[in-house]
């Protein structure tokens, strides 16, 4: 598990993802045309105040991967 860190709404913050969860959040931000930064950005709006932001990552990784496989 590696410490990640990227500016967020104007401050820097980091977060812990396996590199498996990094590369997928990498190619999701691509096929989106936007960085990875942009990406926590909307998935940091989006999650519940008791989730921490490394455990909304997985989450929203793991929803996506499971929404391909549904398609």
């Amino acid at each position: 598990m590696n410490k990640r860190s990227v500016s967020i709404r104007g401050h820097r913050t980091s977060f812990s993802l396996e590199d498996e969860f990094w590369d997928e959040l990498k190619q999701l931000a691509d096929a989106r045309q936007m960085s990875v930064a942009q990406l926590v950005t909307q998935v940091d709006l989006r999650r519940q105040e008791t989730e921490n932001l490394s455990s909304a990552l997985r989450l929203f990784v793991l929803r996506q991967l499971k929404a391909k496989l549904a398609d």
